[in-house]
């Protein structure tokens, strides 16, 4: 099944759009493509951070973990 896509303006530095244009006449493919791939894997990398930043914080008491008889009572 096709993902559906929605079109967004962004603004980029001139160097920027000059290496993504670069990129994208090299692999003959679209800016937005080139865009979108690149989010993905940026998004990949966020996760780690973010699972880093929320274990950084329940090691330091800011926040708590919850085991499956806790979600039990709080959800039934």
């Amino acid at each position: 099944m096709l993902e559906k896509h929605t079109r967004i303006n962004i603004s980029l530095p001139i160097s920027l759009d000059a290496d993504l244009s670069m990129v994208a006449k090299e692999l003959n493919a679209k800016k937005s493509h080139i865009i979108a791939r690149a989010l993905d894997l940026y998004f990949d990398e966020l996760d780690t951070y973010i699972a880093d930043k929320r274990y950084q914080n329940y090691k330091n008491g800011k926040a708590k973990a919850y085991n499956l008889s806790d979600i039990e009572e709080i959800f039934g």
